[in-house]
């Protein structure tokens, strides 16, 4: 029985230097200062938290703690409820 040879058309992946990525470490910004309170009559600090459109941005992206992130979003709902916030951004 022959041994199974080697494909020499695909190059060899070790011996190629390997990219070395750093990313920055994200942190939520309510633990870190306790003097910024999430409450929906402040539209500019909920702001950071909606894009361009209108829609809240994950929490994978803000960075923030999934406690902090849950009460951002009640928050954001509740702003735009009683309109401090727009459910859509209109680009007419």
């Amino acid at each position: 029985m022959p041994t199974p040879s080697r494909d020499t058309r695909t190059p060899r992946t070790d011996s190629r230097p390997q990219k070395k990525f750093y990313h920055k470490r994200k942190f939520c910004r309510f633990c870190t200062d306790s003097e910024i309170r999430i409450e929906y009559k402040e539209p500019l600090v909920l702001k950071d938290y909606i894009t361009d459109r209108g829609k809240i941005i994950p929490r994978r992206i803000t960075g923030n703690c999934a406690k902090h992130q849950r009460e951002v979003t009640v928050a954001i709902k509740r702003a735009r409820t009683i309109a401090l916030l727009p459910f859509v951004v209109s680009e007419w």
